[in-house]
């Protein structure tokens, strides 16, 4: 008894000793124990400042036809991670994310319905959490555990992702979205200052998906939106997605519609580095897609607290390299072998070589106004987002 008394004033009184036990909860457990008391409420949210990592949800087996993989596996690995996620980014394969119905001899196999999936997966994050959810043909995807896993090109069959991004000191993450007016075919510059994409000198990086990309027009519209973007000192990178299920912040709730835009994520904050390399047509064998990532390599950009993205053309993977699978995902990992990969196969690519250096200074191949928009190419892209306090995987 006398040891309990002990114990129980340990854990009530002292902080120091909270804090470390409270440390090894992962966060809805975390937030659970910090309606115990006020010092555990402080401790706690002291412990959730310094969980700053970026964390993330794969999904890779299918399973039952009721649910999509990506929705089982976040439900399932929420209740174990350490990250509060401030903004999710997730990305699934298209056909099994909203279903296909099958008819034989008059039996109906139950079709997913993608906004219900989509509405699945928001259920399951915090309420204030930004969320961009897109549907893409194939999925490039590092499975979880470990940042150093071998990094999955899967351009058939169900699978996604949830990548959580936490409070990081330093870095502003938002989403936005450009919708196409069928009634104005100019599009109105200043709702980039009101996305934060204009008069914003802390705007390092802009991840930019197109949506509905067949539509009339659709094309014209993303060089108005990517073209005035395409300054030195900001990477751009992405490509066209088969449509975007999700899209929801504080401020908006934007459902997918019938015309066409693009949708994004934008990362503000002086410590982010990032850059990107052009994989084009030529890029046909192992040598040429390693040579690649050297140039990516000697960008310099630092590993720790890095994430790494491929937007590639559907018509690449094993259809282009003929002999080989996860070619280009192969070649990343040798070059970064600690770097976590994600991305998708889709219909046109976004982006060039280019580098942003913590400093500022820009290092590109060449002085000319770079064409951003591809097809039959992949972008690589890698963004550190600066040192981190948090010592979690």
């Amino acid at each position: 008894m006398e040891s309990a008394a002990k114990g129980g004033y340990v854990l009530s009184n002292l902080a120091e000793v909270v804090e470390r036990v409270l440390g090894f909860l992962p966060t809805k457990a975390l937030l659970r124990a910090a309606c115990v008391c006020r010092l555990w409420r402080e401790c706690a949210r002291r412990t959730l400042r310094t969980r700053q990592r970026i964390a993330w949800v794969s999904a890779l087996e299918p399973g039952p036809a009721e649910n999509h993989a990506l929705v089982r596996a976040l439900a399932h690995e929420l209740e174990k991670v350490h990250v509060l996620p401030q903004t999710v980014l997730y990305i699934a394969d298209t056909e099994t994310f909203s279903g296909h119905e099958e008819c034989h001899e008059q039996k109906k196999a139950r079709k997913r319905n993608s906004k219900e999936t989509a509405l699945a997966l928001e259920k399951l994050l915090p309420k204030r959490c930004q969320v961009l959810g897109l549907v893409t043909p194939g999925i490039v995807v590092t499975p979880m555990g470990s940042s150093s896993n071998q990094p999955q090109e899967i351009e058939e069959g169900e699978a996604g992702f949830a990548l959580l991004f936490p409070k990081i000191d330093g870095v502003k993450i938002h989403t936005f979205h450009f919708s196409k007016d069928v009634k104005n075919r100019v599009f109105d510059e200043s709702k980039f200052a009101e996305a934060g994409l204009k008069n914003n000198p802390d705007l390092r990086v802009v991840l930019l998906f197109g949506y509905n990309s067949w539509k009339t027009g659709a094309t014209r519209f993303l060089h108005q939106i990517v073209n005035p973007l395409n300054e030195k000192s900001i990477i751009l990178a992405g490509g066209q997605v088969e449509s975007f299920t999700s899209l929801t912040s504080e401020n908006s709730h934007a459902q997918p519609g019938d015309a066409c835009g693009v949708v994004g994520l934008a990362f503000s904050g002086a410590q982010i580095q990032s850059a990107t390399v052009l994989l084009d047509q030529d890029v046909a064998d192992e040598r040429t897609a390693e040579a690649a990532m050297q140039r990516l390599k000697a960008a310099n950009i630092p590993e720790h607290n890095t994430i790494g993205f491929m937007f590639a053309c559907v018509g690449r993977g094993y259809r282009h390299y003929k002999t080989k699978r996860n070619m280009e995902a192969d070649a990343f990992r040798k070059f970064f072998p600690n770097v976590p990969l994600f991305g998708f196969f889709g219909h046109g690519e976004i982006g060039c070589d280019r580098i942003v250096t913590g400093n500022f200074v820009l290092r590109e191949c060449n002085d000319i106004k770079d064409d951003l928009l591809h097809g039959y190419t992949t972008v690589m892209t890698l963004i550190h987002l600066g040192s981190t306090k948090a010592n979690q995987a």
